[in-house]
C-alpha cells in the first residue's frame, strides 16, 4: 500500500499534524523520515522492512552507516545521512536527560537508556555510568568488549576512569547477547570485585544492570549489590 492510496487523514504527515506524533506507529514515523520508497515498494513497506531487518527502533539506534548502506533504498548518501542524524539525536537526548536530572529519580529512564545503548549488540559490552555527587550522569563509557559469552573486565581501569571523572558513584552495566538477562555467578563475583576496588577511592557502586533484548535486570533490586 502506498501513502497516496490512503485516506487523507490516515496519511502519516497529515495524521501527525492533526493528532500529534504519539498517534503514529513506528512504521509511520520512520516512513516520514524516509519520505519515498522504491518502485513497487511503497515507503510504508520500506519502513516496515527496515524495522524488521534491524530489530525495531532499538536495533536501528545501533545500526552503522555501512549496515544501512546495504539496505536497498538507502544506498544514496542523503537519505542515509538524515536517518543516522535522527538516530544520533535520539541517543543524545536520552543522555542529556540523565545529565540534567538525578539518575535514580526514575530508574526506568536509566533502563531505557541502557536498552537503547546495549541491548542490540551482537557481542558482550561492559559499560560504566559515572555519576556526580547529585547522582547525575557525568559520562557513560563502554570500557570492555568480549565474545558472546564473556568479557574481560579490569578493575584497575574502572578505578582510573572514576578518578578521571571525579565520580562519586557508578552504575555498572553489561549486555547478555544470549537474550537471558539473569545475572550469572561470574556477574555477581565481578560486581563484588569492582565494588571492593572502587570503595578504596570512596566511589559507590549503586547498581549493576544487565541488559538483553526487551528486558533489563537490576542486581541492586535483587539484593546482589
Amino acid at each position: 500500500m502506498t501513502v497516496q492510496s490512503l485516506p487523507l487523514d490516515a496519511r502519516p504527515r497529515e495524521k501527525l499534524l492533526a493528532r500529534g506524533a504519539s498517534a503514529l506507529c513506528d512504521v509511520e514515523l520512520l516512513a516520514l523520515l524516509l519520505r519515498t520508497g522504491l518502485p513497487g515498494r511503497g515507503v510504508l513497506q520500506m519502513a516496515q522492512d527496515l524495522l524488521d531487518r534491524f530489530g525495531g527502533i532499538a536495533g536501528l539506534l545501533h545500526t552503522t552507516a555501512d549496515e544501512l548502506r546495504q539496505f536497498k533504498g538507502l544506498g544514496g548518501p542523503a537519505k542515509r545521512a538524515e536517518l543516522i542524524a535522527v538516530l544520533e539525536l535520539a541517543r543524545r537526548a536520552l543522555a542529556q536527560k540523565l545529565r540534567e536530572t538525578e539518575v535514580f529519580a526514575d530508574p526506568r529512564e536509566v533502563r531505557h537508556y541502557l536498552q537503547l545503548q546495549l541491548a542490540q549488540r551482537r557481542h558482550e559490552v561492559f559499560a560504566v555510568l559515572f555519576l556526580d555527587v547529585r547522582y547525575r550522569l557525568l559520562a557513560m563509557e563502554e570500557m570492555f568488549q568480549g565474545t558472546l559469552t564473556q568479557t574481560s573486565v579490569y578493575p584497575r581501569e574502572v578505578v582510573l576512569r572514576a578518578l578521571h571523572h571525579n565520580a562519586h558513584g557508578v552504575v555498572l552495566a553489561h549486555n547478555h547477547p544470549s537474550g537471558n538477562a539473569e545475572p550469572s555467578r561470574s556477574d555477581q563475583t565481578l560486581t563484588q570485585t569492582l565494588k571492593a576496588a572502587l570503595a578504596l577511592i570512596d566511589v559507590r557502586v549503586h547498581d549493576h544492570v544487565i541488559v538483553a533484548p526487551g528486558q533489563t535486570v537490576s542486581m541492586a533490586e535483587m539484593g546482589l549489590v
